[in-house]
């Protein structure tokens, strides 16, 4: 599980709505303040056809392996507490089982 419940949050981020094609919707977690109080990465993402390039030589290249190395994002345990949002049913904040590496 990535998230865990806390009793006391002193740094929340909302949920929001965000609208997707075809009329669906997707909730996602607005982290703006959480990512202006960060220290910028120097190496940028690359560009797409750069991306492109490089998977091309390839036979075939899934979502999983994007997917996964979404979540390798590391998160100091001293910084967990700025994860934490908003829900209905209390405040949760990422757990040390993210850090998956």
């Amino acid at each position: 599980m990535f998230i865990q419940l806390v009793e006391e949050a002193t740094w929340l981020s909302l949920i929001v709505v965000v609208p997707k094609i075809k009329g669906k919707f997707k909730i996602c977690v607005d982290f703006k303040k959480l990512n202006s109080t960060t220290n910028k990465d120097i190496f940028p993402l690359p560009f797409t056809y750069e991306v492109l390039n490089i998977v091309a030589c390839y036979e075939t290249y899934s979502f999983l392996d994007g997917y996964f190395g979404y979540h390798k994002i590391s998160i100091a345990l001293e910084d967990r507490y700025k994860t934490t949002f908003v829900i209905d049913r209390g405040n949760p904040i990422w757990n040390e089982k993210s850090n998956i590496s």
